[in-house]
């Protein structure tokens, strides 16, 4: 894990806490979610659209009064919930995690439908620049952005269908962390696969 006593010092990234949550955020974020797949599935007629809408503004002038700054909010520092309570994030379980790599569990909605039954190619980089990141958390390395990621589509990614992804530390140079992944089906097939390289925030990077 990393060193608390470090964190500070990874560049300008503020530490982030996990947040305390009651019983109701959790399904309420898991109806959100089911929102976002009806919204792009349903074939209604115009007055249930326009029901909709009332009590989708219902709810929008319930919460606004409650916007808050990042890192204020339960949404991404929900560490339990999947996706940690983000909605942007996918809501895949951990499996197992450590030093050696992250095994990750679940499936694409149909909020990520691209075409066809796959998923949208552009959902596979979201879910393997998130384990990246939890990646070299778990590897004990400082915090890290992105630099790059590069993805291979080996086959088409379904819906609705339990997959696991699984990733790993290749080697660390420096401030460099070079981490691969694989996306695989109940079959063990390789749906996609990626290399990643994590590099370490320098004390004025945000």
């Amino acid at each position: 894990m990393v060193d608390e006593d470090r964190y500070e010092k990874h560049g300008g990234f503020p530490k982030v806490s996990r947040a305390e949550i009651g019983p109701n955020f959790g399904p309420f974020v898991e109806a959100m979610r089911t929102l976002q797949d009806l919204a792009v599935s349903v074939d209604a007629t115009d007055e249930v659209f326009g029901q909709a809408l009332a009590r989708a503004n219902e709810l929008i002038e319930l919460l606004s009064p409650y916007r808050a700054p990042e890192l204020q909010g339960p949404a991404g520092r929900a560490v339990k919930l999947p996706g940690r309570g983000s909605l942007l994030l996918l809501p895949w379980r951990t499996v197992e995690a450590g030093p050696d790599g992250i095994t990750m569990a679940g499936e694409f909605r149909r909020y990520h439908l691209g075409g066809n039954g796959a998923a949208h190619g552009g959902v596979l980089p979201l879910l393997f620049d998130d384990l990246l990141g939890m990646i070299v958390h778990y590897a004990g390395r400082p915090i890290s952005r992105t630099a790059y990621l590069h993805v291979n589509y080996r086959k088409i990614t379904p819906l609705e269908t339990p997959l696991t992804v699984r990733g790993r530390v290749d080697r660390v140079e420096g401030r460099k962390t070079f981490i691969t992944a694989e996306l695989r089906d109940e079959l063990g097939e390789v749906l996609a696969d990626c290399e990643g390289l994590m590099v370490q925030l320098l004390p004025w990077q945000p």
